[in-house]
């Protein structure tokens, strides 16, 4: 009688470890603080992916309303990217310093007015001014990635983190087909102006935005125990500053290897995006609303590759250890590679469709196991080393598009395939990670694993539970 009344005293409905997160993940649950924290988190990200995606769907009436060139909307579209590197770097410490709740409602409401903005654009320079500053939004995926790992046990963090990540990226797809719908609506039930009505379509995403920002405020809560700042203050911890947060994560060499293969998962998927849809289009001659069909086909993929990816890290975590973890990370993101080359070969209309595709399955799956290792780098600046691989993503997908889709140098058959081989090249660093108390993927632990380096002094998040990732 006395283990069941224990657990009946237990605050939380979802079993937890010594530390409070949860050891168990339950996505069509509610509850508070874990699941509540995981939708307030994804939703509040897909908010961001709908606002940051609600431009390109209405680009052709933007295009001609505005007399944009082919240049300035490649301009803008590199624009965004940028602006979510800086942001995502930026958004690493706040996490930090202040917890994922916090940092992420205040970056949500800081740039839900630029998209509503895009309404009162008149040039191409504001065009890829309101560009830029809506791209910072998607840095809440550092805040989601930070949220996630605070509230779920180690054992279930990389499918906590890939399904978080995966919905939220569904709002770039839901984006391409709800905006034109918004814009459509505007002008056969307002009776507005074709000028009038794409730029009044802006304020949903904006307002979208804004709200799940107040939720998140509201409802949400940054750790099991509560807020940020109570357990800091609980615990009598330290306050670090922004430079030996920043120092401490900068300095991790694991945080730069998984931001270079995240650059090319992530990052080639993003470029992916970009290119999929002429791809088909000009080589295959199919029209225009078949291209965005197959297009959209590896957006909506996100829906369980990504989540399949955490699921598959925290399998091989709890079968193999970290070495686990990372084989599964090269191998998944090499064959992603392979297939990448693959559909660059492929000649056929049918078979080019089966291998993006299975590409695609790949590829996010790449991401989701990227971030099944990321918790495990360095908790006391766990929010530094996910924004540096987060930034990775999208500054593979800058370098990816110029060095290979921006002019004539290659076709873009030949550029597809070289995007895969670069995947291939990229990953191989992961096989130089290695853990002190884990080993890697050719060693195991160090002898001496009762002392902990000065990288991994884990006063933030500790837990007792990341021991069983050695055994």
């Amino acid at each position: 009688m006395e283990p069941q009344s224990l657990k009946l005293e237990s605050p939380f409905s979802l079993p937890v470890d010594s530390d409070n997160k949860a050891t168990e993940f339950r996505p069509l649950q509610i509850s508070p603080p874990h699941m509540r924290a995981f939708h307030l988190a994804w939703f509040s990200l897909f908010s961001c992916f709908f606002s940051t995606f609600s431009i390109p769907p209405l680009l052709p009436v933007i295009r001609d309303d505005l007399k944009l060139t082919e240049t300035d909307i490649g301009n803008a579209g590199i624009a965004s990217f940028v602006g979510s590197i800086f942001s995502r770097l930026a958004m690493g410490p706040a996490c930090d310093l202040m917890g994922p709740r916090l940092a992420s409602a205040t970056l949500s409401l800081a740039t839900a007015p630029i998209i509503m903005s895009a309404s009162l654009v008149t040039s191409p320079t504001c065009f890829i001014l309101i560009r830029f500053g809506v791209g910072f939004s998607l840095a809440n995926f550092v805040a989601s990635q930070f949220w996630m790992t605070s509230m779920f046990s180690p054992s279930v963090v990389g499918l906590a983190n890939g399904v978080s990540a995966g919905w939220a990226n569904m709002g770039a797809g839901v984006a391409q087909l709800v905006m034109p719908q918004i814009y459509h609506f505007c002008i056969s039930l307002l009776d507005l102006p074709v000028s009038t009505a794409w730029r009044v379509s802006f304020l949903i995403p904006g307002l979208f935005q804004a709200v799940t920002a107040i939720l998140v405020l509201a409802y949400g809560q940054d750790l099991p125990s509560g807020s940020y700042k109570d357990f800091r203050k609980a615990i009598k911890t330290p306050k670090d500053n922004f430079s030996e947060i920043l120092h401490n994560g900068l300095t991790n060499y694991r945080g730069w290897i998984l931001a270079l293969t995240y650059g090319y998962c992530f990052g080639s998927e993003l470029t992916t995006d970009n290119i999929i849809a002429r791809y088909f289009y000009d080589r295959f001659g199919v029209n225009l609303q078949v291209a965005g069909m197959i297009a959209a086909s590896v957006g909506l993929a996100n829906l369980f590759s990504r989540p399949m990816g955490g699921a598959l890290s925290d399998k091989m975590g709890r079968s193999f250890g970290m070495k686990g973890r990372l084989w599964g990370l090269w191998l998944v993101q090499t064959v992603a590679g392979l297939l990448c080359v693959l559909l660059g070969r492929v000649n056929s209309l049918w078979g080019s469709i089966a291998v993006l595709c299975i590409f695609s399955v790949f590829v996010q799956a790449s991401s989701g196991l990227t971030f099944g290792v990321v918790p495990f780098v360095s908790k006391r600046s766990l929010g530094v080393i996910t924004g540096m691989t987060g930034s990775g993503g999208t500054v593979g997908a800058v370098v990816t598009q110029m060095l290979l889709f921006s002019g004539s140098r290659f076709s873009m058959q030949t550029s597809i395939s070289l995007m895969g081989l670069m995947m291939i090249v990229c990953t191989l660093p992961v096989t130089f990670i290695n853990f002190p108390r884990w080993g890697g993927m050719f060693s195991g632990p160090s002898c001496n694993t009762s002392s902990s380096s000065p990288e991994e002094d884990y006063h933030l998040l500790h837990s007792g539970s990341d021991r069983k990732e050695s055994t």
